[in-house]
């Protein structure tokens, strides 16, 4: 009897206890929540709003300047001269400026052949360019592989030369900067600069180049990226909605307004004298191309978009390559933001405008608040105000400029609204990386230089059987999103028994978008088209 006594009274006893802790975490919970956390998430949300403004006025002034763009029919052969080149029967070849193609690379096993068959395979006269392949490669098997591609080509006369360094010291900036040393580089007037996954069309220097000789106050001509591989999986169809508004919208209106926009770092040609002027390539920041911009800019130097012309290139088709890519293109420019805005400030040879655009619209808004406000209000700030329903979000503010601002970025990539859902998530997901970049860049911690090459598969892609998901724990299990989503799943359940939000459908989703990605698992589902 004794013994059953006992038994009935120990699950009792721990009853007892678990209802005691919960009755103290509640009073904690109360005597803290009116004098600290109601007046702390009321500045969270007041301060997150505020942003979502300022990305809101960003993204309409965009879409009202593209709109105009278009219906007034501002094409680049109307703002600037533009003239094919012509022979020139006594001057021969001369008259064309000479041309130097660079192509940086690193351990580019699938891709190496596309990159450099392209390079040689552009149409201008032989006497009046050079390609110049930057191997940085590590591996001795790749090194040898490029150095017979670029003797393969040299034996059918084409003016090409292969270097090697004895490190990598500034990566691909320190690779640019060392080609830009060559004793043949000194006659070149213009540098064509392609990654090794760009292939350019042979016409690539027809449309571009003219432009350069023909109006002297341009300093760089910028085309647009084409995507070979967007249908490869659902992630790199989320990349191609991000990266088409950012060259449909972004750099056209930069073009437009102030002929100022973010190099990015290939599929473009310079003019060596501009480059030169800016301060040549430097490897302070892992945005080596935007610090190059940025520099050419405050020099007086105009840059001009080629929307029309598109060079093929390959998206990240791992969601491991594509962290890596998206923690440096938000590092970089939060980072470069930091050492550059007094030198932005203080410069005499641009209008005060242009410091306003450069400062505010490219740098503050695009940069740094579109990655903040994007993790810390849609995943943290709103879930939280489900648990502290003293705070409250306006319908606007939640609702309807989040709406709009989605909408402005969709149109970009007609062919993927129906996949706008997706892309809400994969973007919320993403944000939180984003977000960790940015202040990585801001305040210089750790991993602010650190710069992984992006993997590219070229053709490999097509040819190899997909290989099924491995969960591997080092590779795959990432904790801050796993963490991020146990917090969504938490705050959808409180809402259900005791909100008065009624975000858990949101909640719930962004929870699962958390998960698949935490896990490892984004990239697997291919859409139909």
């Amino acid at each position: 009897m004794e013994g059953l006594t006992t038994t009935r009274i120990i699950p009792e006893a721990f009853e007892g206890a678990r209802d005691d802790l919960s009755m103290q975490f509640l009073i904690v919970w109360d005597q803290v929540k009116a004098p600290l956390i109601v007046p702390l998430l009321r500045l969270a949300v007041a301060i997150c709003l505020f942003m979502s403004l300022m990305l809101f006025f960003e993204r309409v002034y965009m879409g009202v300047v593209i709109s105009l763009v278009k219906i007034f029919g501002r094409k680049p052969e109307k703002r600037y001269k533009w003239e094919p080149l012509k022979d020139d029967v006594e001057l021969g070849n001369s008259v064309y400026p000479m041309v130097l193609v660079q192509i940086p690379m690193y351990n580019e096993r699938e891709v190496y052949q596309l990159s450099i068959g392209a390079a040689c395979g552009l149409s201008w006269p032989s006497d009046r360019i050079i390609i110049q392949v930057l191997d940085d490669s590590t591996d001795p098997t790749i090194k040898d592989l490029v150095e017979i591609e670029c003797q393969r080509w040299a034996s059918k006369g084409i003016n090409i030369k292969y270097e090697i360094r004895d490190n990598r010291n500034g990566y691909k900036a320190g690779a640019l900067k060392e080609g830009m040393k060559r004793s043949y580089v000194k006659n070149c007037d213009f540098v064509a600069i392609f990654d090794a996954d760009f292939q350019p069309e042979p016409d690539f220097l027809w449309r571009t180049v003219p432009f350069l000789v023909h109006n002297p106050e341009l300093g760089l001509v910028q085309s647009r990226w084409k995507f070979v591989n967007s249908d490869e999986c659902l992630m790199t169809r989320m990349q191609e909605m991000s990266l088409d508004y950012h060259f449909t919208v972004e750099q056209e209106v930069g073009s437009s307004t102030y002929a100022f926009f973010g190099f990015n770092g290939t599929a473009g040609v310079w003019r060596i004298a501009a480059l030169n002027e800016a301060g040549g390539w430097k490897d302070r920041t892992t945005v080596e191309d935007m610090d190059l911009a940025v520099r050419a800019s405050l020099k007086g130097w105009k840059f001009l978009y080629l929307g029309t012309l598109k060079v093929k290139n390959e998206l990240p088709s791992t969601f491991k390559a594509y962290r890596y890519q998206q923690h440096r293109w938000s590092c970089g420019p939060a980072n470069l933001f930091r050492k550059m805005v007094m030198e932005i400030m203080t410069n005499k040879k641009v209008t005060l405008w242009k410091k306003v655009h450069v400062i505010y619209s490219f740098f503050v808004v695009r940069k740094i608040v579109a990655h903040i406000v994007t993790f810390v209000f849609y995943c943290v700030v709103l879930p939280a105000t489900v648990l502290v329903p003293e705070v409250t979000v306006p319908k606007w503010g939640a609702v309807y400029i989040p709406s709009i601002i989605t909408l402005l970025n969709a149109v970009g990539t007609p062919r993927s609204l129906h996949l706008i859902a997706f892309w809400i998530l994969f973007e919320n997901v993403m944000s939180l990386h984003r977000t960790k970049a940015t202040f990585i860049g801001l305040l210089e911690a750790g991993r602010v230089n650190e710069w992984i090459v992006t993997e590219k598969l070229g053709d490999a892609s097509k040819s190899k059987a997909p290989k099924k998901p491995r969960f591997k724990l080092g590779e795959r299990l990432h904790l801050l999103e796993l963490g991020t989503g146990a917090f969504l799943f938490f705050c959808g359940c409180y809402d259900i028994a005791f909100g008065k939000n009624h975000y858990f459908f949101y909640l719930f989703a962004q929870a699962i978008a958390f998960f698949i990605m935490g896990f490892g698992y984004i990239g697997t589902f291919v859409p139909n088209s």
